[in-house]
């Protein structure tokens, strides 16, 4: 979409106009059009003229037709603190281009609520529950570790204290701060496992400080009894060497094909906020326990798929790479995983058979790659001594075709 003019993207935090910038200030007097939400264009005095336009909902299929109709006219879009943090500045450049676009910051809520606390922001993690489910934080709770919490209403700091407590971090502290940056900011503080505060305002920011409470790795390889399983898991040790074969970088997407409990998908997403994967699965009690475990661990945004490979595969998008848990053997699997694969992507099968080690076998000598045999044995009770038992060996193959 071409414009006799760029857009304006405007930050305004909950102190409204007086504690716009200048630029910003003069920009919404100049606007023929504001775009933004009617909280935000309430904050707008009587001297900004301009036509006011509220979103509608849902927003991003709107945008095209809403600002190309005003192509000809001087348009400002207000965003709450700054544009490009979880903000309309990062839609509208991504729908419209970066050279479509004005951008005026106004400092985050995230900014403004380090600054109340005292918190470094390098040293802080931040997710937003705007669009994302309460089971997000799972990911980023341990021990000694603060987060900030972009509230998606009232309700949120509520369902925090209730997930902390959930996960064994009662002790953790929490601060509510609501209308931070307005005349209205306060900040109510309380501990996870004694938190009854009613709702308040719905404009929030909770910051939590976690307490003593269980640790969970990061790295690859979480112990077996984090996930619900009914025996189709890949083992804790197995499962380290093969995300180490399937090598998660930021923003890839994983298929987990043949996912049983869904433990590959789930710490491939573990590992940086944007890896994506989908798990296809062919029981559908399996995907029930994969959606629960996803959830407990803090990547519910895992997408499931519910189906028998190679066809379950269709319409799916392309993926980065591909991981073959299950369903080796059947007619067409491998070679629609291999045909599938971004240029440049990898493919890791785990077998464990005799017959699905005879398809690994015809594909190396064909395709080459990397071949690693796994055998796991955990120290075990013999009576009153202690022996090794023995897992099935897996032999796992890397290739990038």
């Amino acid at each position: 979409m071409s414009s006799a003019h760029p857009i304006t993207v405007v930050g305004v935090g909950a102190g409204g106009w007086p504690d716009l910038p200048g630029p910003a200030q003069a920009a919404l007097t100049a606007a023929e059009v504001v775009f933004g939400s009617s909280r935000q264009l309430g904050l707008l005095p009587a001297d900004v003229a301009a036509r006011r336009v509220p979103w509608p909902s849902p927003l991003v299929p709107a945008l095209p037709g809403l600002l190309g109709a005003e192509r000809e006219r001087r348009v400002c879009v207000l965003a709450s603190g700054d544009p490009m943090f979880h903000g309309i500045g990062t839609t509208l450049a991504r729908v419209l281009g970066p050279s479509a676009i004005r951008v005026v910051p106004h400092p985050s809520s995230v900014s403004l609520a380090a600054a109340r606390l005292g918190w470094a922001l390098d040293g802080t993690d931040v997710v937003s529950l705007v669009t994302a489910p309460v089971e997000t934080l799972h990911r980023l709770i341990n021990p000694g570790r603060r987060i900030l919490v972009l509230s998606a209403g009232a309700h949120t700091p509520a369902a925090v204290a209730a997930l902390l407590v959930q996960r064994g971090h009662g002790s953790a502290a929490l601060t509510v701060l609501e209308q931070i940056g307005g005349d209205g900011e306060r900040m109510i503080t309380g501990a996870a496992e004694s938190w009854s505060f009613p709702d308040g305002d719905p404009l929030n920011i909770v910051a939590v400080e976690c307490g003593d409470g269980p640790a969970l790795a990061v790295t690859s390889g979480i112990p077996d009894d984090c996930y619900e399983t009914d025996g189709q898991l890949t083992k804790r040790e197995v499962r380290a060497v093969t995300l180490a074969a399937l090598g998660p970088v930021p923003g890839a997407l994983l298929w987990d094909v043949g996912a049983g409990s869904g433990s590959i998908g789930i710490e491939w997403m573990r590992s940086h906020p944007s890896c994506r994967a989908i798990a296809v699965e062919s029981s559908a009690g399996r995907i029930a326990t994969i959606t629960a475990n996803a959830a407990a661990l803090g990547v519910p945004g895992l997408r499931t798929v519910h189906g028998r490979a190679p066809d379950a595969l269709d319409g799916l998008p392309r993926p980065d790479t591909i991981f073959i848990g299950g369903g080796l053997t059947r007619d067409g699997v491998l070679d629609r995983c291999l045909a599938e694969l971004r240029p440049g992507g990898r493919l890791v099968a785990n077998a464990v058979t005799v017959e699905s080690e005879a398809v690994v076998a015809a594909a190396y000598a064909k395709l080459g790659g990397e071949l690693t045999r796994i055998t796991v044995q955990r120290g075990s009770p013999v009576g009153g001594f202690t022996g090794w038992r023995s897992f099935m060996p897996v032999t796992i193959w890397s290739v990038t075709p």
